[in-house]
């Protein structure tokens, strides 16, 4: 018998070794995936919350890293997919963890990233003997991803945008709605990974020039840059701040004077209340979540612009009559999704009929909100006819007092297209395209203006 001696307690344990360069953020990537496709989880906020890319210790570049591969992933979901179950001979075996999104986040790499094959695949390895459910999968994910990586060029040349990476519900309602050739630009167009765009408080030729960017039809900034927004000039003195050029337009439409009382329904995060308060408007931005409401307070400091912020449920608040009314309403958000690639993997179709329940409440308290031949503008970042033109529709049969004020190409910076029958706003995302996707498209938005009569 060995006998232990005073002060002696064995070897000392050995520190944990450092996972190898850029796993944690493949990691992380796939959490995010999952957990965006299974459990309708924003993708920006699994990354924000992941405490593996909170650490000090992980490189800056390891959360940019995980962000990529998750954006293209979502991005480019049904390609990769596919690609992967033609190479399951029996389909995705059970129980094993995060095998699945470990070789989703492998694929994407494979396919669309600038990762050598060799790195991508022994880094998925890895990420698969980190879990314990698929490490006896090791194997198996070695083999499929060096069969994707040797069938590359077959796998991108039959990939379709509307077929495979646009869940089918979507594509359905796109081809029923805007026609068979209009649903593959935007399903195209929802591919292409666009830039950064600036609403400016002036001078939009003078900042384009500076940022290196270009001054879009309706007044927008466009940019080339890939820096940090908050290492670009005239952030911090408050010049401009970023929102789609689509996202501009709805709060220009209702053409409010300095000194007017404008209320900002469903504010947050505020883009189109600065629009407001920057033409000279007095501004009382309301919206239900305070956290939301603490970012637009920050940006409105960084602006150096002024509004009432009120904290309040859009259907429970009351004030005396506004000359003008802003509705953004909650909606599906299919009209971002080249910008959010994870809502398309997010929404279900079972979401429709409450958020169009809601909208129309939401109009109906905007009216009630303003006064007597004050405009209204009515806006959804949604490309679902049932939360854009059939709301108006329903919205004029129920309520006499109320009309269309129909919008003009003028007002949108020419743009004939945008504009409906109706008079209404309808952008696309295939909208405003140019020979650089980078530079073009706009985020799927439609917005109605309406004047309370009576």
């Amino acid at each position: 018998m060995i006998k232990q001696q005073r002060g002696f307690s064995g070897p000392r344990p050995r520190a944990p070794e450092p996972p190898a360069p850029g796993l944690t953020a493949r990691i992380a990537a796939a959490r995010a995936i999952s957990e965006a496709v299974t459990l309708a989880r924003p993708l920006e906020e699994r990354l924000a919350a992941d405490l593996s890319l909170r650490d000090p210790r992980i490189d800056p570049r390891d959360r940019a890293l995980a962000r990529s591969i998750s954006t293209v992933a979502l991005r480019r979901m049904g390609t990769i997919r596919k690609a992967i179950a033609q190479r399951l001979e029996k389909g995705m075996p059970r129980r094993t963890g995060a095998l699945e999104w470990t070789l989703v986040v492998g694929a994407a790499q494979l396919l669309f990233l600038e990762t050598p094959d060799h790195a991508a695949v022994d880094l998925a390895v890895r990420a698969a003997r980190a879990d314990a459910a698929s490490a006896p999968f090791a194997g198996l994910v070695n083999a499929i991803l060096r069969s994707v990586a040797r069938d590359r060029a077959t796998i991108l040349g039959a990939s379709d945008a509307l077929d495979d990476d646009t869940p089918p519900w979507l594509a359905a309602r796109w081809r029923a709605t805007y026609g068979d050739e209009a649903a593959r630009a935007i399903a195209a167009a929802n591919r292409c990974e666009p830039t950064l765009d600036l609403s400016v408080k002036s001078d939009a030729v003078g900042w384009a020039a500076r940022l290196g960017g270009v001054v879009l039809p309706t007044g927008s900034v466009r940019l080339d840059s890939h820096r940090p927004v908050v290492e670009l000039e005239g952030y911090a003195d408050g010049e401009w701040w970023v929102q789609d050029a689509a996202a501009a337009l709805p709060a220009r439409l209702l053409g409010v004077r300095p000194g007017q009382r404008v209320v900002d329904l469903c504010a947050a995060p505020g883009g189109k209340s600065a629009e407001l308060a920057a033409a000279g408007a007095v501004v009382t931005t309301v919206d239900r979540s305070a956290e939301r409401l603490k970012v637009l307070s920050a940006n409105f400091e960084r602006l150096k612009l002024d509004a009432e912020i009120v904290v309040a449920d859009a259907l429970a608040f009351d004030a005396a009559p506004f000359d003008a009314t802003l509705i953004d309403a909650p909606c599906s958000a299919t009209g971002t999704i080249r910008r959010h690639p994870d809502v398309a993997w997010m929404k279900r179709p079972a979401d429709l009929p409450v958020l169009a329940r809601l909208q129309s409440q939401l109009l109906d308290k905007a009216i009630a909100l303003t006064k007597p031949g004050g405009p209204i503008v009515y806006c959804t970042c949604s490309l679902e006819p049932e939360e854009g033109e059939a709301q108006i529709v329903a919205l004029l049969r129920r309520n006499p007092d109320v009309r269309r004020a129909p919008i003009t190409a003028a007002e949108i910076g020419g743009l004939n297209q945008c504009v409906t029958a109706a008079g209404e706003l309808r952008t696309l995302p295939c909208h405003l395209w140019g020979d650089d996707p980078r530079r073009s498209g706009l985020d799927g938005f439609f917005a109605a203006r309406l004047v309370r009569e009576g």
